[in-house]
């Protein structure tokens, strides 16, 4: 697969989460484009020029200066402190001491691996491999975090009622199917573009708007739930449902009760693939509470008429549906119901297993759902063994480091929280993906020890007590593969490292070294030499079926070569609907669990044994009476590159624009342009407005990613000059099953801001000796 004349003018093949492209430096800019296969390029690549000599950046190794001076142990200056440069090897001696002395006095529990976040799309450079295989093998092993702020929540249900996650997620309902043999799709919380655009790995095709479009032409139905048009693209011809954030439980209640009032649902398909229906019917009808879970119920909760419900109700059944959920329904208070339900729904429909029908949770959420599988492995850095086997579920860092020893529920456990010493971060910024980061500015304050390696000065950068340099992708060579994308792509560096940043291996490598494991940690191999080393399964397999497998050297000189890839079979769920006897679903029963004798068994009251209503505890009132959603943004992957030129270009007077409708604006006295005040008793943030009428009364829609920028750090709530949503959301589990974030939807008051504008310093370094 070529791209062009891509080495002869100078442009270098590369790859990122958000697709692949070729780069050159020429006059000392750097020019990117998208690969010429891909059919809908993705704008984040315009953020690479700007970013990569940004003053942002980090150019040598730091200390915090309080740190230095007093030694390790909790401080509050965390976040408000100045730094020392140092050498790297006087850096690394410094740290190889500090892990030396948690790890031998207090063991490698005592250390969290963070590390959560999307650092590279390389295989090789791939920062949690890199950290975790570090820890693994320098420090005995880490304290790790478990599942993701993304789907949290999904990732503990979806095993206890529907079997496999990637089953549901990655080997089912395909974008191809969509396109050919979808009649009605029904998406609660959307497949918004700005999401399927990025994926974990690279990818080189971004199919979903063509999908759409082609489903649409065809006469496929779009149907959209969502406070947010936006949550659809134009080419769907999308209804937009507009219904009250966190309502969509009680919706597809609704739709379901009118299904079976009217005999419209499958009865032969529950009764033969699911366990569990008759019990949830009983709760449905209000046999077991009084209350049928009717249009008439559901209206006034969902904010839409009850023969509107009906309808939607009536103009799914019979047909070729597909029901989507998003991720962003369970990043919510009790947000494993929806994902519940819409099981549920799908079930009733008769619908799941069928080519273009079913359940396509998180369809669209992610580039690689609803893709096929290659058909060989790509390359895999090992980890090693971890020795510790202490876990806590990823949103609940800041619990953990407040509260250690205290025990609480996950997954049917009673567990306790550890007690860290030292947290060490590579890849990743906890100031995006957390909520409440007011709490987390003292969580942190907790540490003994905060260790991360970055590129730029992020406020985890800016809380840390040792700060390492660390290179952008363009800066290193890597291999870019994805197991949902066939393109496998040499990833030649562009440009120099910046500064004195330094590769994560070399960083590791060199701080194995002086804890005795630098053989156990490199196993002799140079960076190219790995790079061999991992390309070597996918060249044999290509081999082992007959097929072109080019030698490494081979591979390095061309600009990527075509994987082959699996069937679109439909995955699990399809094998399971033509024989469950032969193919059962990995449930405890075998079979879709409308009602689930393990989560009952749990006995949590925030997550009972079927699918149940439980209204938000957090609602609008006088003090905060608008619903915020703290959606991605659209022009960056999380707060990635927040500093490149295509994320600065969508910002208002520097700061990021929220979204609200013209009439809530138009009580509050805020015209389109305004800088307005969002706040709550979390904290406060500044950010542009700009009025539509996309996006439902009472709702404002703020997206994360904004760099935190506080005016003064000194304080204990600053403000956050930029519009960094997450000092307003909330710091509690979904439920006690999941304890998943719940940082998609929080209240908040808005008022116009009149007083004089505090400048960006998000990007600026922080004071240096």
């Amino acid at each position: 697969m070529s791209l062009g004349d891509a080495d002869e003018a100078g442009f270098l093949p590369h790859t990122s989460h958000w697709g692949v492209f070729s780069a050159r430096m020429r006059d000392g800019e750097l020019e990117v484009r998208p690969h010429p296969g891909d059919p809908d390029p993705n704008g984040i690549l315009e953020n690479f020029p700007a970013a990569l000599r940004h003053r942002a950046r980090i150019a040598r190794p730091m200390v915090r200066r309080g740190w230095l001076e007093n030694g390790p142990g909790p401080d509050d200056r965390r976040g408000r402190d100045d730094y020392v440069p140092m050498s790297w090897q006087a850096v690394l001696d410094l740290l190889g001491r500090e892990l030396m002395r948690v790890r031998d006095g207090f063991g490698p529990g005592a250390i969290f691996g963070g590390s959560y976040g999307w650092a590279s799309a390389g295989r090789f450079h791939h920062a949690q491999s890199q950290i975790h295989r570090f820890l693994n093998t320098a420090c005995g092993g880490y304290v790790k975090s478990v599942n993701s702020y993304s789907s949290g929540s999904s990732q503990v249900l979806v095993p206890h009622i529907i079997g496999e996650y990637e089953d549901l997620t990655k080997r089912n309902v395909s974008w191809e199917q969509i396109a050919e043999h979808s009649e009605i799709v029904i998406a609660f919380g959307g497949m918004a573009l700005k999401n399927s655009m990025v994926a974990g790995g690279s990818v080189s095709k971004h199919v979903e708007r063509g999908a759409m479009q082609r489903a649409a032409e065809r006469g496929c139905e779009f149907v959209l739930v969502s406070p947010l048009r936006s949550d659809l693209p134009d080419e769907a011809r999308a209804q937009w449902v507009s219904c009250i954030p966190a309502s969509d439980t009680a919706l597809m209640m609704a739709i379901v009760h009118t299904l079976v009032t009217e005999g419209l649902h499958d009865r032969a398909f529950l009764d033969r693939y699911t366990v569990g229906w008759p019990v949830f019917e009983r709760y449905l009808l209000g046999e077991t509470d009084g209350q049928p879970k009717d249009a008439a119920w559901a209206a006034p909760l969902t904010g839409l008429p009850a023969d509107e419900i009906v309808a939607l109700a009536r103009r799914l059944a019979g047909k070729r549906a597909v029901v989507v959920v998003s991720h962003s329904l369970q990043r919510a208070e009790h947000g494993e119901q929806p994902v519940w339900m819409g099981m549920v729904l799908a079930a009733a429909l008769g619908q799941i297993g069928l080519p273009g029908g079913g359940y396509a949770y998180a369809l669209g959420a992610i580039a690689y759902y609803g893709r096929r599988f290659n058909a060989v492995p790509v390359p895999t850095f090992s980890q090693g063994r971890n020795g510790v086997s202490d876990y806590i579920p990823v949103a609940r860092i800041s619990d953990m480091l407040l509260h250690p020893g205290t025990p609480y529920r996950y997954n049917g456990e009673t567990r306790n929280y550890p007690a860290i010493k030292l947290v060490y971060w590579a890849g990743g910024n906890p100031f995006h993906h957390h909520q409440d980061l007011n709490r987390l500015r003292r969580a942190f304050a907790r540490l003994d020890t905060l260790v991360v390696h970055e590129l730029a000065w992020t406020a985890t950068a800016r809380h840390a007590d040792i700060v390492l340099p660390c290179t952008m992708t363009l800066e290193r060579e890597d291999i870019g593969a994805s197991s949902n994308d066939p393109l496998l792509l040499p990833m030649r560096p562009v440009v120099p490292p910046y500064g004195e940043a330094r590769d994560d291996y070399a960083i590791f490598a060199d701080l194995a070294e002086r804890l005795g494991a630098r053989e156990a940690f490199t196993e002799g191999r140079s960076v190219r030499q790995w790079l061999e080393h991992l390309y070597e399964p996918t060249r044999a397999a290509l081999a082992a079926k007959g097929l072109p497998a080019p030698s490494f050297a081979e591979f390095w000189a061309s600009e990527g070569y075509a994987l082959p890839q699996q069937p679109d079979d439909g995955g699990r769920l399809r094998a399971f609907r033509e024989d469950p006897e032969r193919n059962p679903v990995a449930t405890p029963s075998g079979k879709l669990e409308i009602f689930s004798e393990t989560i009952a068994g749990f006995g949590e009251a925030d997550c009972p044994g079927h699918p149940s209503w439980l209204g938000p505890v957090h609602v609008p009132d006088e003090a905060a009476p608008y619903v915020l959603v703290a959606n991605q943004p659209r022009t960056r992957l999380h707060s990635q590159l927040d500093f490149g030129g295509h994320s600065g270009a969508s910002k208002h007077r520097g700061r990021e624009v929220a979204r609200m409708h013209p009439d809530d604006a138009a009580a509050r006295g805020i015209r389109e342009g305004d800088i307005v005040r969002l706040f709550n008793e979390r904290g406060a943030c500044l950010a542009g407005i700009a009025l539509t009428d996309g996006i439902r009364r009472g709702v404002i829609q703020l997206p994360t990613g904004a760099w935190y920028d506080p005016a003064d750090p000194a304080e204990d709530k600053p403000l956050c000059v930029h519009g960094n949503p997450n000092v307003l959301t909330r710091d509690i589990g979904t439920s006690a099953l999941a304890q998943g974030c719940t940082g998609q939807l929080t209240t908040v008051q808005v008022e116009r801001f009149d007083g004089n504008l505090p400048p960006i310093q998000a990007y600026d370094p922080p004071a240096a000796a």
